[in-house]
């Protein structure tokens, strides 16, 4: 059976979601910085669905390093999901740009760099998919998170260019846009519970999308209409509600 390529598997939402390939019989390559957590994972799967799972170290901000990292892959993957992303300090991004970059190269940069080389494979190769993890906040700029929120915006219009390059070669790229999600990340923040997601919510709605060869999705579904009607509110009165 062929592998998925899982980079960032040690968010919540790429453990529900390596669990539901592994229930259809997909083998796995899951990539983090924390390789404790990822053979955990990786015995859990094969134990749990007779699937082969491979941890491996991966930096997404390590760039000089992602060349070889994919050429080491054996066999090569018949897709790749990119679900490593940090939320960060929007206050101390405002006053260090330290926090500011690490906020742009984990959400953006980063994935472009991988993105690229597996881009040129699956082209050459004339088959694969790449699913993103975006979000809704690259939808509107607000003060609260407008650093995240820029870097997610640029990552959904990158994969919307790549979509469209990649689409006379049968590959297809999937964007994820979800709303409010009850993971490790937001942990610390007070969210609206009619309006919050499960992590195994979020993969279900992936591998639905996926299985349909959808473009883009929202998850949970009225975050599509949500984001719509707060596009649609003009930014002078936008800037005056505080966001």
């Amino acid at each position: 059976m062929d592998y998925i390529l899982i980079l960032g598997a040690g968010s919540d939402i790429a453990q529900e979601l390596a669990k539901l390939y592994a229930e259809e019989g997909y083998n796995l390559y899951l990539t983090s910085r924390n390789l404790d957590l990822l053979e955990r994972l990786a015995k859990d799967l094969q134990i749990r669905y007779q699937i082969d799972a491979k941890p491996l170290f991966f930096d997404a901000t390590s760039y000089e390093t992602h060349s070889e990292f994919y050429q080491k892959l054996t066999p090569k993957p018949l897709g790749a999901v990119v679900a490593f992303g940090y939320l960060g300090d929007q206050l101390k991004a405002q006053k260090d740009f330290n926090e500011a970059r690490k906020i742009i190269e984990t959400n953006f940069l980063g994935a472009v760099s991988i993105l690229e080389i597996i881009a040129n494979d699956f082209e050459e190769r004339k088959a694969g998919f790449i699913i993103g993890i975006s979000s809704v906040a690259g939808e509107r700029g607000r003060q609260s998170n407008y650093i995240y929120g820029a870097a997610k915006a640029a990552f959904s219009i990158y994969l919307q260019g790549l979509r469209n390059r990649l689409y006379r070669s049968g590959v297809s790229v999937l964007t994820v846009k979800p709303g409010f999600v009850d993971t490790k990340m937001t942990a610390s923040m007070k969210l609206p519970k009619l309006l919050t997601a499960s992590p195994a919510k979020v993969a279900h709605d992936i591998i639905k999308a996926w299985h349909k060869k959808k473009d883009e999705i929202y998850t949970l579904w009225f975050w599509r209409y949500i984001m719509l009607l707060i596009r649609m509110i003009p930014e002078n009165i936008g800037k005056r509600l505080g966001w």
